[in-house]
C-alpha cells in the first residue's frame, strides 16, 4: 500500500509517519482469532508498558526474532541463557521484568490450553460477547483508556498469575486485536471488520 498522509485517519495517528499509518490501516482493530497471534499481541501491548506504541513498532521485527516469533511453545521452555541472551540483544526492549513476563505468561498460557482446556481465543473473546464491540468516536479524544471489559479481564489474568496485564494494557490490546472497534467514524478504518 502506497502511502498517502492525506487519508482520513484516527487523530492519534501522525499522518506523515508511513510504519504508524500501516500498521493503523492495515493491522490496528482488525480482528484477530488465532490463540497464538492473541499471545503474541497480548505480550507486545505488555512490553510497551511506559513506552510509546512507536517504539513497539520499530522494534517489532527483532522483538519476534529473539523471542521465537512470541510462539508461547518456545518461549515458555526459555532457560537462563535465553534470558541472558534476550537482556544484551539492542534491538528488542531490554528489560527483566519484560522478559520475565513474557516467559511467565507463555507458561501460563500452556498451562490454560493443556491443562484446563481453555481455548484462548474464545476466552478473550468472551469478554465482549463474542463480536466486536463497535463504538462510534468522534475523536479520539472520546476514547477511553479502560471499560469494564478490559478492568474485568486484567483481574482475572492478574488471579492467573499474568504479568503486564493491567486494565489501561488490556483496552490498547483489545483495540488492537479488533474486539473493540475504536476507529472514528471518520476514520478509513471504521466500517465493520470481519470478527
Amino acid at each position: 500500500m502506497t502511502h498517502n498522509p492525506d487519508l482520513p485517519r484516527c487523530g492519534w495517528v501522525p499522518p506523515q509517519d508511513e510504519l504508524y499509518c500501516n500498521y493503523h490501516d492495515t493491522e490496528w482493530g482488525r480482528p484477530i482469532r488465532d490463540d497464538k497471534a492473541l499471545f503474541s499481541k497480548l505480550i507486545q501491548d505488555g512490553m510497551q508498558a511506559g513506552l510509546a506504541w512507536i517504539t513497539i513498532l520499530r522494534k517489532r521485527e527483532n522483538i519476534l526474532r529473539a523471542f521465537d516469533g512470541l510462539d508461547p511453545d518456545i518461549i515458555a521452555y526459555y532457560t537462563d541463557d535465553d534470558r541472558e541472551r534476550l537482556l544484551s540483544d539492542a534491538g528488542i526492549i531490554r528489560s527483566k521484568l519484560k522478559i520475565n513476563a513474557a516467559i511467565n505468561n507463555a507458561q501460563l498460557f500452556i498451562q490454560m490450553r493443556d491443562e484446563e482446556g481453555i481455548n484462548f481465543s474464545d476466552y478473550l473473546w468472551d469478554y465482549v460477547g463474542g463480536q466486536p464491540r463497535v463504538n462510534r468516536w468522534n475523536s479520539s479524544k472520546d476514547v477511553p483508556v479502560d471499560s469494564p471489559e478490559s478492568i474485568g479481564l486484567s483481574k482475572d489474568l492478574k488471579k492467573r498469575g499474568f504479568k503486564f496485564v493491567g486494565p489501561v494494557i488490556l483496552y490498547a490490546f483489545m483495540q488492537a486485536v479488533g474486539m473493540i472497534n475504536d476507529h472514528e467514524v471518520s476514520c478509513l478504518a471504521y466500517g465493520p471488520h470481519d470478527g
